[in-house]
């Protein structure tokens, strides 16, 4: 979850409250503060709230909070005469653009602070690395419109932020620190995206780099935002996002035209929302009028309609209402969860350990024993982890999401071992030898049973090693069991195994396949082993 840094000074100055007072009050919102510093506090918020990503973004959602200014701020768009035009050869390689123009800003250095956190936040979150999403934000004044938005040959070339001498797009992708973290979203593309002024300046590269030209500064006073993506409604949400924070920290919003279309679209969304039904949810007995007058301090408007009902007007940054549910949840947090009396139960029960766990606990105690650290991922993960990176064919029996809201989490594991790759990927920084296990739930077929996995990285990684780690989890668990060559694509042809108890498949171990390891961005061998742990209930 991203950590948002909150400078002091400023955070008081928008919110109209003490500091003191702020942090206080701001858990109940939904947030973990990390670290209070003389100059700053950094809170955590979680990924579905990209508004708070902001020291804007909190500041209203805490006006509203402390009671100090409720219902729903407005954001006006005044007619703008810039425009933009979207080379039809970009459909292939980034095909969406947003975009918007913010007049009249004064930037201090935590401003720009702010502007560049809530902008490294949104790429994470909204833009999945910039893969999905990517921002630039430019000084305008240094720049003549109309722009372009186009595929560029790799021999383009322009100043990147940060330096002072030309590079092509292909030097970019190779040598600058941000080319090298991010050329990989485009680096197969047969054009680079570009977008360019009248005159034909270099505005931004995305999703690598702007361009020195249209550095924001603290004498910058007019905004030019971009936003670029694959995907239209993360577009939308970003540009939405950004300019309702600069509205919030002083600037006007004018409208942008990008080949007709008029940007941004700062509307709200009206939903009726039932009455009974939220306090059935939240054990809560608010009357309409209650409840309405809760929501404008989570900073909508909202008014009773009939006995049982309020029409709330949902703001264009919040991004997170899918549901009428959403809405109880703000209805929870405005009417605080410190507020409500906890109860006990009218029923009494006596709990027992369930032998699942009771055999997790024994094979937790095994893994551990034999040097491994035990690691939770998420069950949710996606079809190029569990398949596509392992070399593996996709298992048309696993239980996809219906409807997934992270291309990163798209269907529940069939396997442990694919995700045991991932930590190594994630963790691939840290000394070695590691040793990782899991121990949890799989799905397939519609059916829900449990397996543990285990792998070590470390120079001299073999098969040697998975077997005898293979050998001890068996002969610790008691079970007999026979081997026989595998042939799983994961594992190095001639150097894995299966595992086999009562001639019945349970498991395997072996040494994984270079491709593999590319795949996941590891650079040592890596001994692996996973069991099906039904074979203890047979």
């Amino acid at each position: 979850m991203p950590i948002i840094s909150l400078p002091n000074a400023y955070l008081q100055r928008l919110t109209g409250a003490d500091i003191e007072t702020i942090i206080k009050r701001l858990p109940m919102i939904g947030s973990d503060i990390e670290r209070i510093l003389p100059e700053q506090v950094d809170v955590e918020f979680f990924p579905c709230r990209p508004d708070l990503f902001s020291t804007e973004g909190v500041a209203r959602a805490m006006q509203g909070f402390l009671n100090l200014v409720t219902g729903e701020e407005e954001f006006q768009t005044t007619p703008g005469t810039i425009s933009f035009s979207v080379d039809p050869n970009i459909a292939l390689i980034r095909p969406y653009i947003g975009s918007a123009v913010i007049r009249n800003v004064s930037l201090d250095n935590e401003a720009i602070l702010s502007l560049m956190g809530v902008q490294e936040a949104l790429h994470w979150v909204v833009g999945r690395g910039r893969a999905k999403v990517a921002i630039g934000v430019h000084d305008l004044d240094t720049v003549r419109p109309p722009f372009r938005y186009f595929g560029a040959q790799k021999t383009r070339s322009f100043i990147p932020l940060d330096f002072n001498e030309e590079m092509t797009l292909e030097q970019i992708c190779n040598d600058h620190p941000k080319g090298r973290m991010y050329a990989h979203i485009v680096a197969d593309k047969p054009l680079m995206p570009l977008i360019e002024d009248a005159d034909g300046q270099v505005l931004s590269f995305p999703p690598i780099i702007n361009g020195e030209l249209t550095r924001v500064t603290e004498k910058t006073h007019n905004l030019l935002l971009d936003v670029t993506g694959t995907d239209l409604p993360s577009v939308t949400t970003a540009v939405q996002i950004l300019c309702t924070s600069l509205i919030t920290a002083g600037g006007t919003c004018e409208e942008v035209q990008i080949d007709g279309t008029i940007w941004p679209d700062l509307s709200s969304k009206e939903r009726m929302i039932s009455v009974s039904e939220c306090n059935s949810l939240l054990g809560l007995d608010l009357s309409a009028a209650d409840m309405a007058e809760i929501l404008r301090r989570m900073r909508y408007d909202a008014k009773p309609a009939e006995d049982d009902t309020v029409l709330v007007s949902v703001p264009c940054y919040r991004s997170d209402i899918m549901h009428d549910w959403d809405i109880f949840e703000d209805v929870c947090i405005g009417y605080g969860y410190d507020q409500i009396v906890p109860k006990l139960p009218l029923t009494s029960t006596i709990g027992e350990e369930h032998p699942v766990m009771q055999m997790a606990s024994g094979v937790r105690s095994i893994m551990t024993g034999m040097g491994f650290s035990e690691v939770m991922p998420f069950s949710l993960t996606n079809e190029r982890i569990m398949y596509d990176r392992m070399q593996r064919e996709r298992d048309t029996r696993a239980l996809s999401v219906l409807h997934p809201i992270s291309e990163e989490q798209t269907m529940i594991r069939t396997d442990l071992l694919p995700v045991l790759m991932e930590m190594l990927q994630l963790n691939k920084k840290r000394e070695l030898p590691q040793r990782l296990f899991m121990i949890g739930d799989v799905v397939c077929d519609q059916c829900t049973y449990q397996k543990v996995a285990g792998v070590c990285i470390q120079p001299g990684a073999d098969f040697s090693l998975a077997y005898a780690t293979a050998d001890g989890l068996m002969r610790e668990l008691g079970l007999s069991y026979t081997v026989r060559e595998s042939y799983d694509p994961a594992f190095i042809p001639g150097r894995s195994a299966d595992l086999l108890v009562d001639e019945r498949e349970a498991g395997g171990f072996g040494e994984i396949h270079p491709g593999v390891l590319n795949a996941f961005d590891l650079d040592q061998p890596v001994a692996a082993v996973e069991l099906d742990l039904r074979v203890l209930f047979i």
